[in-house]
């Protein structure tokens, strides 16, 4: 029986501080705590989409970097001799036989 009375004046003691008054009183505090749960969701939204913009633009630099260097490979190609001369001969140009003539100022 003793244990009925003190558990009934528990439950009257939290039904006291819950009261109308105080959730008045209160309201600025419940105001800014669900403001700063609309800000933690929103920081997780906001982090999702810059991860995603982090990683298409890691996609596009590694796609840039695989043509890069595969332009640098055939730059490097098309530079050597051999293939200098296989390009400037339908122009008619030639590659020199023999040591080329210096010429001087009387």
């Amino acid at each position: 029986m003793n244990d009925n009375k003190s558990i009934l004046l528990k439950l009257k003691d939290w039904k006291a501080i819950f009261n109308n008054q105080f959730i008045v009183r209160n309201i600025p505090f419940f105001l800014f705590c669900s403001a700063l749960g609309v800000l933690y969701i929103y920081n997780g939204h906001y982090a999702d989409k810059l991860i995603k913009k982090i990683s298409v633009s890691e996609k596009s630099v590694k796609e840039l970097q695989y043509e890069y260097k595969s332009v640098q490979s055939e730059v490097i190609f098309r530079s050597k001799a051999t293939e200098l001369i296989k390009a400037v001969e339908p122009l008619g140009l030639k590659e020199l036989k023999e040591k080329p003539i210096l010429l001087e100022e009387k």
